[in-house]
């Protein structure tokens, strides 16, 4: 295979994995999650020895759709993840009564938002 082709099949099996994840996700599945974690080191891995990347150099348009396509499917996983974290510390701060100390807009008065400036 040249290049080029390693690069699209290295890009379909990325999508393929970001699905994957997106349903690991959706299942709370953390093995599924783990091993989607894995798939994508080891694809990034393959993506590198590829060939070389860059803004100058030349990529099919079917290379830059797949790229597109994983680029936004990763975006969409990272935002689920974020929610899923976000979830996961509201219940812990319902469960034991305190608050976050550093979340931004939590606190009533934040000791940094007094600070004087130094002149």
């Amino acid at each position: 295979m040249n290049e080029s082709a390693d690069m699209r099949e290295a890009l379909r099996q990325m999508i393929a994995v970001l699905q994957a994840e997106r349903q690991a996700l959706a299942g709370l599945d953390l093995d599924a999650i783990m091993g989607c974690a894995a798939d994508k080191i080891a694809l990034c891995g393959t993506l590198d020895l590829s060939g070389p990347f860059g803004p100058d150099l030349p990529i099919s348009e079917e290379c830059r759709g797949l790229l597109d396509a994983a680029r936004r499917l990763n975006e969409v996983n990272r935002q689920v993840r974020n929610l899923i974290a976000a979830n996961v510390a509201a219940r812990l701060d319902a469960l034991t009564g305190n608050p976050a100390l550093y979340r931004a807009g939590h606190s009533p008065s934040p000791a940094y938002a007094y600070a004087a400036p130094r002149g």
